[in-house]
C-alpha cells in the first residue's frame, strides 16, 4: 500500500550540511532536509502527502477536490498543482474575505486553476459538507482532503520519507540525533513516528508548535495519535502508542497562527544570509527559530547531529512583504 501513490514530486529531496551556519553553532552540525524542492508548483512537503491523496481520489473515482486553509496555505497551492497534474477539479476554501489582490499562495492557486471560496471568519471548523452537496449537485463526485492533508493517507507520505531519510544517512555514513520541523495540522509528525517505527530509524523527533495552544477541542498531540493509531492497524505495527510518544514542544506558539514576529524575521534572515536558503513566516520561521533557541541555550545534548526538515513554503513570503 505504501508503494500505491501518484507521482508528484522529485525524491529524494536533498540533505545536507549547512556547513556556515554550524560554525555559529560550534557544539553542534546543522543538516537540512530539503522538502522546500520537491518540485510541485515551488515545492513543499504537502506533496509527500498528496501523492497518496490524490491516488486514492483516483483510484475511488472521483473527479473533484475539496481542501481548505488559510489564504496563504501552502497545501492548498499544493492541492491545486496536484489536481491540474492529476485531471481533477480542484475547490479550496480559504478563510477571510477576498482581498483586491491575489499575492504569494493564493495566487498561484489561482493560476493553478483551483476555485477559490472564501469562507469568512472561519478557523480550523470547516463547513465541508455544503459546498460538496453543491459540487455533487453538478454531477461530479467529491473528495474531501483535510487541512493539511492529515489522516492516515497523507501521512503514509511521510512513512515512506523516513524510508528516503535513513537510505540517504546510510549513504553519508552520518546518525541524526535529533530532527526539528513544524507541526501544525498532525499528520507530518504522525507519518514520521510511523516511519520510524517501521523502517528502524533511531532518532528523536522536536515538533514544533506553530499553533497558538486551543483551549477548545481536540489537542495537536490527541490529533497526531489518532492518526498514529490508524496507522498501527494499516501497516501491521506492533507497537502500542500514547500520548508520551507524540509530544510537541509549545515553547514558541504565544502569538497566534500566521503571526509573523522579530521571532520568525530573525530565523528568515540568519538563514538566508548564512546559507542562501529561504524559509516561510507560519511554519519554518517559527520551527527553525525554536530550533535556533534550543541550539544557543544548549537545550539538547552538545555535540550532537542536528537535522531541520524544511516542509517549504516559499511563496507565502510574498504575502507577508509589509511585514520585513
Amino acid at each position: 500500500m505504501i508503494e500505491n501513490k501518484y507521482n508528484l514530486g522529485f525524491f529524494p529531496t536533498p540533505l545536507h550540511v549547512l556547513k556556515n551556519l554550524s560554525e555559529q553553532y560550534p557544539d553542534y552540525k546543522i543538516f537540512i532536509k530539503r522538502d522546500d524542492q520537491t518540485g510541485l508548483a515551488s515545492g513543499g512537503n504537502k506533496t509527500r502527502k498528496l501523492e497518496y491523496l490524490i491516488q486514492k481520489a483516483l483510484d475511488d473515482g472521483y473527479d473533484a477536490v475539496i481542501t481548505a486553509g488559510a489564504q496563504q496555505s501552502n497545501h492548498c497551492r499544493q492541492t491545486a498543482a496536484a489536481c491540474a497534474k492529476a485531471g481533477l477539479e480542484c475547490h479550496l476554501m480559504v478563510r477571510g474575505t477576498k482581498p483586491k489582490i491575489y499575492q504569494g499562495n493564493l495566487l498561484l492557486s489561482h493560476l493553478l486553476g483551483a476555485k477559490i471560496h472564501f469562507a469568512g471568519s472561519a478557523k480550523k471548523e470547516v463547513d465541508y459538507e455544503s459546498l460538496k452537496k453543491t459540487i455533487d449537485a453538478q454531477g461530479k463526485k467529491t473528495y474531501i482532503i483535510p487541512i493539511g492533508g492529515s489522516n492516515i493517507t497523507g501521512a503514509l507520505g511521510f512513512v515512506w520519507a523516513i524510508k528516503e531519510l535513513k537510505e540517504q544517512l546510510n549513504e553519508m555514513n552520518i546518525k541524526i540525533d535529533y530532527v526539528f520541523f513544524a507541526s501544525s495540522s498532525g499528520g507530518t509528525q504522525a507519518g514520521l513516528v510511523l516511519g520510524m517505527e517501521l523502517y528502524g530509524l533511531e532518532t528523536e523527533l522536536i515538533p514544533i508548535k506553530i499553533d497558538k495552544d486551543d483551549a477548545i477541542g481536540m489537542q495537536l498531540e490527541e490529533t497526531v495519535l489518532d492518526i498514529v493509531k490508524d496507522g498501527v492497524k494499516l501497516l501491521g505495527i506492533k507497537k502500542e502508542y500514547t500520548l508520551a510518544d507524540v509530544g510537541v514542544n509549545k515553547d514558541y506558539n504565544q502569538e497566534e497562527y500566521g503571526v509573523l514576529t522579530d521571532k520568525e524575521k530573525y530565523a528568515i534572515a540568519i538563514l538566508a544570509k548564512s546559507e542562501g536558503i529561504l524559509l516561510d513566516p507560519v511554519y519554518t520561521g517559527r520551527a527553525f527559530y525554536g530550533m535556533l533557541d534550543c541550539l544557543k541555550n544548549k537545550k539538547i545534548k552538545p555535540n550532537s547531529n542536528i537535522l531541520f526538515w524544511h516542509t517549504g513554503g516559499l511563496p507565502a513570503l510574498f504575502g507577508y512583504a509589509d511585514g520585513f
